[in-house]
């Protein structure tokens, strides 16, 4: 079993929690929708790999949603030239996926990545809903290049992660419009 790359473990559980010094960061926030038939289909849509197969990333792992310890490898591109990125889920909120309490305002996980991944870092996607209906979207990372094609991409990694943050959203944001 792969260790984590990194050990602030678990650093994005609250999100408006310092991340940890010598990391690039991401806090990406935005509205998504309004109402819980929204919240929920857009939070399952997180914890159960099909934001990021949205987005034409493949996700492989054994389980079929996010849980602490559920490996996770996300892959982009077509052959020799796909980046394969392996990952841990470090924690996952997704109580509301199997209620309908008004208590449960909160779905997502983060993600922590291992040897092979181009990053070292963690990276949390969380579904609220607020108390006058709408549903935002979050994601906090923290990460630096691991190898040398992330490391010579430089200042452009921080540009491709903020897209990559924005077109989450949007796939969520068609999600939660169908339901």
């Amino acid at each position: 079993m792969n260790d984590f790359t990194y050990s602030e473990i678990g650093a994005t559980r609250n999100p408006c929690a310092a991340l940890p010094h010598g990391y690039n960061h991401l806090r990406y926030s935005c509205s998504i929708g309004t109402g819980r038939r929204a919240f929920m289909a857009a939070g399952a849509a997180v914890v159960e790999w099909r934001m990021h197969e949205g987005m034409h990333v493949r996700p492989r792992s054994a389980a079929p949603r996010a849980a602490p310890g559920v490996d996770l490898t996300l892959a982009l591109g077509v052959g020799r030239f796909s980046i394969v990125a392996p990952c841990r889920v470090v924690w996952a909120t997704a109580t509301a996926i199997t209620t309908t309490t008004t208590s449960d305002r909160a779905i997502g996980f983060a993600y922590g990545t291992l040897d092979g991944h181009p990053e070292r870092g963690e990276e949390a996607f969380l579904v609220e809903l607020a108390d006058d209906g709408t549903v935002r979207f979050t994601i906090t990372a923290f990460s630096r290049p691991a190898v040398w094609y992330s490391r010579a991409a430089g200042p452009l990694v921080p540009v491709f992660q903020h897209a990559y943050a924005r077109a989450c959203a949007h796939v969520l944001r068609r999600i939660a419009s169908f339901v």
